[in-house]
């Protein structure tokens, strides 16, 4: 399968991240050419797409490959290399690319301080260039400079067929076991009309809820004004959001701050029963006091409320 594709693979010497991302007319494209280890690498492999590139070369990297080295490793006893497109960052942030020469134009790659981006199958021959530009250029945490090289390679017109979907995956420095702080981002658009657009608003929900998850961990530790700030700043960030403009208000209410409370929680009340509901059953969980006052002044209903009885 030809996979019409510009990708990016970027090391941050600061935080010891990898990341990597992507986009295509293709379908699910995230899951075929994208791969990061924490602590060991990246890897981007498109055009005629072979995914074992992505494992195979960081397993290459994770036995202390540098990238130039894993690359040749992978193109060496391969085939259809010329057809083929690979780009990897080590874990110095050393980076290798390899452009075969029949791939479809317009094809290339421009590589930079620890940064690759290659392209093929492109409406400008400026998309690679761009895409470092775009990432040298910008602010902010890895993710959100893999973003704006997306960004910056749709503007100098991206994949010549058009727009299907798009990816992200960003790890860390240093393998730790948890899922969630080894992966940070792990996002994916498969099918949508504007993929890179709704990638950014992923990213944008992804990083919110990491604030609300840090608020969960400092309210489970009894950190009720450190757990607010988390939340204040999640709802802050996506204030349309029920999920976290409930947890917001229930942490303005645990803070004392209750009339503020009320005007944040209206909106999920409001939009499903559901939340009302689940309301209820946090005193059964030691979440909040068993108080049916509290409760009711909460929803606005003032009403009194029994607790189950579980026979």
């Amino acid at each position: 399968m030809r996979h019409g594709t510009y990708s990016i693979v970027a090391y941050d010497p600061e935080t010891g991240e990898h990341g990597a991302a992507v986009h295509s007319h293709w379908f699910s494209v995230g899951s075929l050419c994208i791969w990061a280890r924490p602590g060991i690498g990246a890897v981007a492999t498109q055009s005629v797409v072979e995914p074992a590139h992505g494992p195979h070369g960081l397993d290459r990297l994770a036995a202390g490959e540098s990238a130039e080295a894993a690359l040749r490793g992978l193109l060496g006893p391969d085939e259809l290399a010329t057809v083929r497109q690979v780009g990897i960052v080590d874990g110095n942030g050393e980076v290798a690319v390899h452009t075969g020469e029949s791939c479809i134009p317009c094809a290339g790659h421009a590589t930079g301080a620890h940064v690759s981006a290659q392209a093929n199958m492109m409406a400008r021959e400026t998309v690679p260039v761009a895409m470092v530009a775009g990432f040298e250029a910008a602010t902010g945490d890895l993710a959100d400079r893999l973003m704006d090289a997306l960004h910056a390679a749709e503007g100098e017109g991206g994949d010549v067929r058009g727009r299907q979907s798009s990816a992200m995956v960003v790890v860390a420095g240093r393998a730790t076991g948890t899922v969630g702080e080894d992966r940070p981002v792990d996002l994916r658009v498969d099918d949508h009309p504007d993929p890179v657009r709704e990638l950014r608003r992923l990213l944008g929900l992804r990083q919110a809820y990491t604030r609300a998850s840090a608020g969960d961990d400092l309210a489970g530790a009894g950190d009720l004004q450190g757990a607010l700030v988390e939340y204040e700043a999640a709802h802050h960030a996506q204030p349309d959001n029920l999920e976290l403009a409930f947890w917001y208000g229930l942490a303005l209410a645990g803070n004392g701050r209750e009339e503020e409370a009320v005007r944040v929680m209206r909106a999920p009340f409001q939009a499903h029963p559901g939340w009302v509901e689940l309301l209820k059953r946090l005193p059964e969980a030691g979440m909040i006091p068993d108080d049916s006052e509290l409760i009711g002044r909460l929803t606005g209903t003032r009403a009194t409320w029994e607790p189950e009885q579980h026979l």
